[in-house]
């Protein structure tokens, strides 16, 4: 998922692209390039790949895994608004169809309803334990 071009075809597909000509024309991407990355996604289980309706050409779709990538877009897609415009430069929006409104920030929240902060969240490694000041913690 690290490639700029994959996750750029997921966003194309989540966005309701489907056909090679639809991502090579939207991403400017050379057609190796682009032929290898959604190999790659089938390969993965992201993308299913089926015959169109005249069954000449394929089209892709994204399976589950590959629409459980909507949360890291949109993440990724709320930091760019927030960190890589200037104030007041223009940007594409994702809004609730249902309101119009930009759809909420992404936030990890606690079960107490407060924002986790990355100085709060512990990472527990495979085969590690937790550490003794969290293994006495009663839960929230």
């Amino acid at each position: 998922m690290g490639d700029k071009w994959t996750l750029l075809i997921i966003r194309d597909a989540l966005d309701g692209k489907r056909r090679f000509s639809e991502f090579e024309r939207s991403l400017g991407v050379a057609k190796n390039i682009l032929s290898d990355r959604l190999r790659l996604l089938v390969d993965r289980g992201v993308l299913t790949r089926t015959p169109n309706d005249r069954g000449t050409r394929s089209e892709y779709e994204l399976t589950d895994a590959g629409r459980d990538l909507f949360t890291l877009l949109l993440s990724l897609r709320q930091w760019g608004e927030r960190n890589a415009f200037a104030a007041g430069e223009a940007h594409s929006t994702l809004v609730d169809p249902a309101t119009g409104e930009p759809v909420p920030q992404l936030r990890p929240l606690l079960d107490s309803g407060a924002e986790l902060t990355p100085e709060q969240a512990v990472l527990v490694k495979v085969g590690a334990s937790l550490p003794p000041e969290l293994a006495t913690r009663e839960p929230s």
